[in-house]
């Protein structure tokens, strides 16, 4: 048993933002005291006590968007450290991509990741492909797949270009009732991916990618979503017209989720000039309009989750010349505090509308239980200190490929609990253990 004494509890489901106590026995929430049924006694059989005065106690993040490498390119990341990472940054649950090598489209590779993060402390959950090696030619076994532990279909980084196989594939995730992930850019509009089309892009000489590449596919997608009646989640959103397709999607009464990456909502395409290849991501950063859009969507709900697309490369993949680098970054271990710092410090969300992005919401679209602080629910907790400032730099992950490195951010993670157990605890903080009363 683990008493967390003197917290401020934040559930996102109820809303609730108070000073309280949790009691976790086994891997579930026993308890959660507030006000006068809040007691100086530790509770009996307590092995563990965390005086959690001044931080804030939320239930365990929840990324739907990562990329382990594992199997196949773990050199860049492995499903240990991978999870590692994810637990330094307050993640209990992940959801792997199944772009691995081989491709996720089959039971053995599936169920090899799922035992692989059985291992590792956390709740490591994997989607299937939606095509056969995501050549978007053939449709996987989708039923299979959810068989041997699928918790989603994508074929996350390759844009599903075939309609009437995409419109299938959201039959059938439909009919399964499991979410399907999008990767939505249309590479006819784009020249050189993971540089926005614009200002930037014209300075270096080089096209880009133009927005336009993806507010056609989730304009598309959106209405195939209307039509199937499929739970679609519009991945790492970029464009101020994508959220408004979104936006469009929800009120005709499509079920379109949202996310967007920590990335998206903090720079625009400036950072390319400053970080090169660091900076560089698919969809690619865009303009300030376009930022100034995301953060609209999610303060009034269009974007639903936040998500760090989590995608780990080697740093002589990234020292590489621009067009020849890979795409993307690290953002486990940085995506709570930048979540803080850029909306919840600026008034754009409160913490509770953070943890409903970031816990609550990506729960939901998973049927997960997690996501909330309430009695019985999953003993999956994150402990943090919201105005601590520290600075990026020592990473868990393998790699290190991030534009923050060197950034000074608020919002700490000093504990990360996972089925009623610590998986992570930041190095100032000293558990305390209690005798049994």
């Amino acid at each position: 048993m683990i008493f967390i004494k003197n917290g401020r509890i934040i559930d996102p489901e109820s809303g609730f933002d108070g000073i309280g106590d949790v009691v976790l026995e086994g891997d579930k929430i026993r308890r959660i005291l507030k006000g006068d049924e809040r007691k100086e006694n530790i509770p009996e059989g307590a092995k563990q006590v965390i005086d959690a005065t001044g931080l804030v106690v939320a239930p365990g993040l929840v990324d739907v968007h990562v990329h382990f490498r594992d199997p196949g390119l773990t050199y860049k990341e492995d499903i240990h450290t991978g999870a590692a990472a994810a637990a330094k940054g307050g993640f209990t649950t992940v959801v792997c991509m199944a772009n691995t090598v081989p491709k996720a489209d089959n039971p053995k590779t599936l169920k090899y990741v799922l035992e692989e993060g059985k291992k590792t402390g956390i709740h490591v959950l994997c989607c299937g492909a939606v095509s056969k090696d995501f050549k978007g030619e053939e449709l996987t076994d989708m039923e299979g797949l959810k068989a041997a532990g699928a918790v989603g279909f994508t074929d996350d980084g390759i844009p599903l270009m075939d309609e009437v196989l995409l419109r299938q594939a959201m039959k059938e995730a439909a009919r399964l009732n499991l979410p399907i992930s999008l990767h939505e850019e249309n590479p006819a509009f784009i020249k050189e991916n993971g540089i926005n089309h614009g200002p930037v892009s014209e300075a270096l000489g080089i096209y880009g990618s133009p927005a336009l590449a993806e507010d056609y596919m989730v304009a598309r997608d959106c209405m195939i979503a209307l039509e199937t009646g499929a739970a679609v989640d519009i991945q790492h959103i970029s464009s101020g017209g994508g959220v408004a397709m979104v936006r469009l999607a929800k009120s005709l009464g499509a079920k379109v989720w949202a996310e967007v990456t920590p990335h998206h909502f903090t720079l625009t395409e400036e950072a390319v000039l400053a970080y090169g290849s660091l900076a560089k991501m698919n969809p690619p950063l865009r303009r300030e309009k376009d930022r100034e859009c995301l953060i609209e969507g999610l303060k009034d709900g269009t974007i639903d989750m936040i998500a760090t697309d989590h995608a780990p490369h080697s740093r002589e993949e990234k020292a590489m010349p621009l067009t020849k680098a890979p795409s993307g970054i690290i953002g486990l271990e940085t995506s709570l505090a930048l979540g803080i710092t850029e909306l919840v410090n600026k008034g754009h969300l409160t913490l509770v509308q953070l943890m409903e992005k970031m816990s609550l919401n990506p729960a939901k679209l998973y049927r997960l239980e997690g996501g909330r602080l309430r009695e019985d629910a999953p003993g999956d907790l994150v402990l943090f200190k919201e105005k601590e400032s520290w600075t990026v730099g020592e990473f868990a992950s393998k790699s290190a490929n991030s534009p923050f490195v060197g950034r000074v951010l608020e919002g700490k993670v000093k504990y990360t609990i996972c089925g009623g157990k610590i998986v992570y605890q930041d190095k100032d903080m000293v558990t305390r253990f209690a005798c049994k009363l």
